[in-house]
């Protein structure tokens, strides 16, 4: 593991986003730096694409959405 420095800026908003998001810091920088680097790699992909993959590999099977009644 190593060390990297970000600006006080980029901070700031990896400490709001991880209160949004219930993640630690670590965490929250790991995401975006994780999705940032498959989406420069997969630019015909949308960051939903992107996730959704993910998830599917990691074995994430959800229930297809039933639509609402109204």
């Amino acid at each position: 593991m190593g060390i990297v420095n970000i600006d006080d800026e980029l901070h700031d908003q990896l400490r709001r986003a991880c209160t949004v998001t219930s993640r630690s810091i670590n965490a929250q920088a790991n995401f975006w730096i994780k999705v940032g680097m498959l989406c420069e790699m997969n630019p015909g992909l949308t960051f939903q694409e992107v996730v959704a993959e993910q998830l599917r590999s990691a074995g994430v099977r959800p229930k297809p959405l039933q639509a609402a009644r109204t």
